[in-house]
């Protein structure tokens, strides 16, 4: 039943984002992520770091990989993680289990992980798409 929901959802965004039939491409896309070992933790406390990220979710399943993102230039968290299970079960349960909960004195946030759109991509809204004779528009004209 939670499939048929999650498949539904993620169709009705694919189909309002394309106004109109749907490519295969997104169709299958939306498919690999239902079922996804990685997972997204939003909301993480500033004092969450990698280990205490793992252990969090270990109770689940196997936890292949724990990462808090870090800012570059300070190292500190910038509050969202993510958490790679070896099964898709284990991070379904941890998903279920750990939404919405108390991790470090902070309501996190869980979901499946997607993939970033690429940069400038027509679907990815980037800035600046040109180059040197590009922009907008051309003085010579």
């Amino acid at each position: 039943m939670a499939f048929c929901s999650r498949f539904g959802t993620l169709m009705k965004q694919t189909i309002s984002q394309n106004n109109g039939p749907v490519p295969v491409a997104s169709m299958l896309n939306a498919m690999r992520c239902m079922s996804s070992t990685r997972l997204f933790i939003g909301g993480l406390s500033y004092e969450t770091d990698n280990q205490s990220l793992k252990d969090a979710f270990s109770c689940f399943g196997d936890v292949v990989d724990a990462r808090v993102v870090t800012e570059r230039e300070t190292g500190r968290s910038r509050g969202f993680g993510f958490v790679n299970f070896a099964t898709d079960e284990s991070a379904s349960s941890a998903l279920s289990g750990m939404d919405g909960q108390e991790l470090n004195g902070r309501n996190i946030r869980v979901v499946y992980a997607t993939d970033r759109p690429a940069r400038g991509s027509a679907s990815g809204g980037g800035f600046g798409s040109g180059g040197y004779r590009g922009g907008f528009g051309n003085a010579r004209e």
